[in-house]
């Protein structure tokens, strides 16, 4: 098994199996493949992704993860996503070039967090809730001030998905399961 890093998208989804995501999120199920030829097809095409099976993770929970270049722009709705499998979902993105970095949490049909910024305008573009514990070790304020700046860089991303569910750049070297490629029709 492999991890994946930078200049990637990925959702994190508990409790549940790989059918019931790829279902989810329309996809079409091409098969198993490889864990490296799976995250390279779904860093290099916009309409693949790499589905894991349920992994060990953060709070004693498994989680799905869905990872590709198809969940970049303009990202999932993960209120819808995690309303439909009745379960968390959470989003993450990272693009060191344009340092845009996301992070979204949503349970069963409910918004709970949400942080977008992009560095290259030192803008932050969304933020609904309060940050947790990783968030503010991150460096991210209790709350948004208009007049302050912030400073987020790809290994927060990394961080806060770690204290969420799974930091992906971890993976390597976990007994590894079936990976699946879904495709966007």
């Amino acid at each position: 098994m492999t991890g994946f890093g930078g200049k990637q998208a990925w959702l994190a989804i508990a409790g549940r199996d790989q059918v019931a995501v790829t279902a989810a999120l329309g996809l079409r199920d091409l098969g198993p493949v490889r864990w490296r030829d799976g995250l390279d097809l779904a860093h290099l095409t916009g309409d693949r992704v790499a589905v894991t099976p349920p992994l060990p993770g953060a709070r004693d929970t498994s989680w799905v993860l869905v990872a590709g270049r198809w969940l970049l722009n303009p990202g999932p709705d993960v209120v819808a996503l995690s309303d439909v499998l009745e379960t968390e979902v959470q989003y993450f993105a990272t693009h060191r070039v344009t340092e845009l970095h996301r992070w979204q949490r949503a349970v069963k049909g409910d918004l709970v967090r949400a942080f977008g910024y992009v560095g290259q305008t030192g803008e932050v573009t969304s933020w609904f809730g309060e940050p947790g514990p990783a968030e503010r070790e991150a460096g991210l304020p209790g709350e948004l001030d208009p007049e302050a700046s912030v400073l987020v860089s790809e290994r927060d991303v990394f961080r806060v998905a770690g204290a969420w569910s799974i930091d992906p750049t971890t993976l390597t070297g976990l007994p590894p399961g079936p990976l699946r490629i879904g495709a966007a029709d």
